[in-house]
């Protein structure tokens, strides 16, 4: 009988086995599992020796980015899978971090998979906008937007698409929402509010529960107190909505977990991530780490872990 059959066979009943056969199986079980493992990683592209190389652009927020960006640094490192550096466009006379990893602005594109957005300020200079346009619609990289990153770039229509929507005033574009019947909702511009925000915990509900990003996940799960976002505006073309949380503003579910396609680009984006203590809950770094892969990759290997939160209880990792 061959290995794989005779793996297949005593895997019914391996309490009948003698102890040395136990060893054989459990080896044989290892090795398929990092078989399958090699499977995935060969179909990403990815070695099994690579992580995915990430770019962190800051500089400029009306958010506390010299916290969050460290934090949200050393969880991805911590991860296993990343490798982050960071570039800052900084206002005049301002200076960058004191981390390792800090790369001049602007960076060179082709050296990194994703680049995650967490600034908010002046517009990027014209031919580095117009180099990261071209290499997120080519597909050469994956975009991941969080929190404030959604505020920027209000009269770059490039952006508008590739984000979806943002926070706008409501005669910049359309709203979406989705109703008690799990259906989505469309208010055209000038319909309706301005985009804003609560501030509290609140619970996530997942709509697709298939895609990577969201799969194996709880159907819902509490997020830790942040701002949630509501009346966000755009364009919202090629959009699909993964997960949504009920605004009690607009007594509306609102989207919380979002992708875009952009030409052969993938992005991924989340309202959620205002400060460090809300980018500590585990269901954030969880699904941001899951949005990273899947922006570089289209597929997602991060497993859930036995500390995410639950429908009743938050859960966070230690800040700083």
């Amino acid at each position: 009988m061959s290995e794989v059959g005779f793996l297949c066979c005593t895997l019914r009943n391996p309490t009948s086995l003698t102890l040395g056969v136990r060893k054989k199986v459990h080896t044989m079980k290892t090795i398929v599992r990092l078989f399958a493992i090699a499977l995935f990683l060969i179909g990403t592209g990815v070695r099994a020796d690579e992580k995915i190389r990430v770019l962190i652009i800051d500089g400029q927020n009306n958010h506390n980015w010299r916290k969050t960006t460290p934090f949200l640094k050393d969880q991805l490192e911590k991860s296993g899978r990343f490798n982050v550096e960071v570039s800052s466009f900084l206002k005049k006379d301002d200076k960058p971090l004191e981390i390792p990893g800090v790369v001049p602005f602007p960076p060179d594109l082709s050296k990194y998979q994703v680049v995650v957005s967490n600034y908010n300020g002046a517009q990027w200079p014209a031919e580095f906008a117009k180099s990261f346009d071209q290499h997120l619609r080519e597909g050469k990289i994956g975009f991941v937007v969080f929190h404030a990153a959604n505020n920027s770039f209000s009269a770059w229509p490039e952006f508008n698409q590739m984000i979806g929507m943002g926070w706008r005033d409501n005669k910049f574009g359309d709203r979406l929402y989705i109703d008690d019947a799990g259906k989505e909702v469309r208010v055209p511009k000038g319909e309706g509010g301005r985009t804003g925000e609560t501030n509290h915990p609140y619970p996530i509900i997942a709509r697709d529960s298939e895609h990577p990003i969201t799969k194996g996940l709880p159907k819902v799960w509490m997020h830790a107190k942040d701002q949630l976002m509501h009346d966000l505006r755009g364009p919202i073309e090629n959009v699909k909505v993964l997960a949504t949380a009920y605004c009690p503003a607009t007594k509306a579910n609102e989207p919380i977990l979002f992708t875009i396609e952009y030409g052969k680009g993938r992005v991924f984006h989340t309202p959620m991530g205002h400060d460090v203590f809300a980018m500590s809950c585990v269901g954030f770094l969880v699904t941001l780490e899951r949005g990273i892969e899947w922006t570089a990759t289209g597929k997602c290997s991060i497993p859930v872990p036995e500390n995410f939160p639950t429908a009743e209880k938050t859960s966070q990792v230690a800040e700083k």
